[in-house]
């Protein structure tokens, strides 16, 4: 199965990347997600890849509130 699925949501900041993984590693840990290589500090935005719909309307509601 691919990564069919996109999901952007707002993170501002340096080190998108390691705390989008502590944060899913502690939170989604059953979701499936395929990560950029890098984005760069000045975006405010992070798109990550999802196999399902379903895992795409699970981590947005696990987002909601959450601040990164």
């Amino acid at each position: 199965m691919t990564f069919k699925y996109t999901f952007t949501f707002p993170i501002s900041g340096p080190n998108k990347l390691p705390r989008f993984k502590g944060w899913a590693a502690e939170n989604a840990p059953d979701i499936a997600i395929s990560l950029p290589p890098q984005v760069p500090a000045k975006n405010d935005t992070l798109t990550i890849r999802l196999k399902s719909v379903e895992d795409r309307q699970t981590l947005t509601a696990k987002l909601a509130g959450v601040s990164l």
